[in-house]
């Protein structure tokens, strides 16, 4: 457990060495070029920026920002942070996430981790009914899956075959085999699962289900260790999504992912369609109860109309 809780944090311990290696891993992806700099003719030992470069891009000394990175300096003003998030080039999400840091630095609590937040309230399961055939969800803040509608369940194909406990959306990306065929856009729904995980380590770095977790996918899937160490807190752009299905084929949907607000830290996810369209078909498809490939469409939409009447 110590390993993983260590290995959540990004291999430090600390709030202060939660800091510190953010801003090293931000500095390390910046070039002068982006930054805006004119750097000298030659091969440079790094890439990204030098300390010395960031410290000149926010207007603070070397010496102060080489603690800050070390651990040694513990209350970085709002001034400071918002310099270095400009030199860094961090988008909203990125400084909030900086910010966060910086200010466990300043303050660490010590109350215990808050409990994972599985409980649901009863009208969430209404809601999943209510919207069908549409595919929705609720995922905790770890993207455990806590309650679905069939449609949901089916339209990532394979995560049924696991026991209720294991069904997680950023296991199902990393370690799931159907799950590089089944989501078009592999790439970034393995990066903004990874970046809502990293965005939890820096507030609740501590949690022993988010350690739990992070151990598990650090040593179990080279491509989750390698995103990890990036500090990409970038949340999901709410584009449609593409998902190629083994019954159905492929299916083109809206996507929209809302904070439950009387609900701890869970999320409720609905893909979509408009009725009437090829795509609306398919969803109709995956939500019956039966589900068998080919199921006749029409049958059953007249099935569904009854069962409304």
């Amino acid at each position: 457990m110590e390993r993983a809780a260590e290995k959540a944090k990004g291999h430090t311990t600390g709030a202060t060495s939660d800091l510190g290696a953010y801003l090293r891993a931000r500095r390390a992806q910046v070039t002068p070029e982006q930054a805006g700099l004119t750097t000298a003719p030659g091969p440079r030992r790094t890439p990204g920026l030098r300390r010395e470069e960031l410290a000149t891009l926010a207007g603070i000394s070397i010496d102060y920002y080489v603690r800050l990175e070390r651990g040694k300096e513990t209350h970085p003003g709002p001034t400071v942070v918002d310099a270095l998030a400009r030199a860094l080039l961090l988008d909203a999400s990125e400084h909030r996430h900086l910010r966060e840091l910086a200010s466990r630095a300043a303050y660490a609590p010590e109350a215990p981790p808050p409990e994972p937040g599985h409980t649901l309230r009863p009208q969430l399961m209404v809601l999943l009914e209510s919207v069908r055939p549409n595919a929705a969800y609720v995922v905790s803040r770890t993207l455990d899956l806590l309650a679905f509608n069939p449609g949901a369940l089916r339209l990532f194909a394979g995560l049924a075959d696991w026991p209720p406990p294991r069904r997680n959306f950023a296991r199902y990306a990393f370690l799931h085999p159907l799950a590089r065929d089944v989501l078009d856009d592999w790439d970034e729904q393995a990066r903004a699962c990874v970046g809502r995980l990293r965005a939890l380590a820096g507030i609740e770095p501590d949690a022993p289900d988010l350690a739990d977790l992070v151990g598990e996918l650090l040593a179990k899937s080279p491509d989750f260790a390698d995103l990890w160490n990036r500090f990409d807190v970038k949340p999901h752009a709410p584009d449609p999504k593409t998902f190629h299905h083994p019954d159905v084929g492929d299916l083109h949907l809206g996507y929209e992912s809302m904070p439950l607000e009387h609900s701890h830290k869970q999320r409720f996810v609905v893909f979509f369609a408009e009725p009437g369209t090829s795509d609306h078909d398919k969803l109709i498809l995956l939500d019956a109860e039966r589900g068998e490939p080919g199921l006749d469409i029409e049958e059953t939409r007249l099935s569904r109309r009854r069962a409304a009447d």
